[in-house]
Parts: C-alpha cells; structure tokens; sequence
C-alpha cells in the first residue's frame, strides 16, 4: 500500500524506538509542523489522558501515516 501525503495536523505511527524520549516504534503522534516540503516532521506524542509525553522532529523514514484498520495500543510510558 502506497503511503498518503502526510499533512499538519495528521496522526502517524513511529516506525523505529527514539529511546532517548521514551518513545517506541508503533506509537502514534501528531503532527504539529512540516519541514522541508515533507522531509522531516514535529511530531507531538501525548498520553491517553492528553498530556505530552514529548515533541520531536523526525525524518520522513522514521514515520508512516496511520491506516484505517489500525487501532490503537496502550503502554506506560518510561520515565527517561
């Protein structure tokens, strides 16, 4: 399945873990910012609860859009 243009304000999956936030490949942020025509992203992650666990800037490989027959997963988040 071709990947859809990511857009602001659209949620995306991590695809690898950014153990330096506490963040693991398959969490779902959303995106804040677009830099470079799409190149790389700020990404806010939150709990379920609405708080922001952290903001990132990653590179376009790094994440994927979410599909439609995805559903969501819970995990604690670690303290870092």
């Amino acid at each position: 399945m071709k990947d859809k243009k990511i857009k602001e304000h659209d949620r995306v999956v991590l695809k690898s873990d950014l153990p330096r936030e506490g963040l693991k490949a398959g969490d779902v942020g959303r995106v804040v910012h677009i830099y470079r025509d799409g190149l790389a992203y700020e990404v806010e992650f939150t709990t379920l609860d609405g708080d922001t666990a952290a903001v990132v800037t990653v590179e376009m490989s790094q994440v994927r859009p979410v599909h439609k027959r995805e559903i969501t997963h819970a995990r604690e988040l670690q303290t870092v």
